[in-house]
């Protein structure tokens, strides 16, 4: 039997920042993944809501996930009609195997959104990309929650 888990990386941008998307809001942000994954952060939160949520994937991510899910189970089955074909080749019964169905296709993953502003969250000693409106009206620093205005 082929793999049954694949692993799907996140590309990061030229400053080293990942794109996240709120599932609450639907507000993108980005953070570092050495922020992501260090142990002292317990929760991710929105810049714009607040909210903290399990999972910040994007949708480009869960459509790629998607789609090569699809294309797995397609190519399993496949195989596994070929073993039948070849099991019941001769005999009363007979079984044949058409072609290889087409592979859907995987897109990459794009870095995107590209007008968020670096901005530094004192509370945290940590930096983020977030809108800029939300730098001007206030926003929820993404590793403690705390509202913060008027940042640098």
């Amino acid at each position: 039997m082929s793999e049954l888990v694949r692993e799907i990386s996140t590309p990061s941008d030229n400053d080293g920042y990942a794109l996240l998307q709120c599932h609450f809001c639907g507000e993108y942000f980005k953070i570092t993944p050495a922020d992501y994954k260090d142990d002292s952060v317990l929760n991710i939160h929105c810049p714009s809501c607040g909210l903290s949520s399990e999972n910040y994937t994007t949708e480009d991510v869960l459509e790629l996930a998607k789609a090569m899910g699809r294309n797995m189970a397609r190519d399993m089955v496949y195989n596994e009609m070929k073993k039948l074909g070849k099991q019941f080749s001769k005999g009363a019964i007979s079984f044949k195997v058409g072609r290889k169905p087409m592979s859907e296709s995987e897109n990459p993953i794009m870095v995107g959104i590209d007008n968020l502003m670096i901005t530094e969250f004192s509370c945290c000693k940590r930096t983020a990309k977030i809108e800029p409106i939300l730098k001007i009206s206030g926003c929820c620093c993404p590793f403690c929650g705390v509202k913060n205005f008027e940042l640098e």
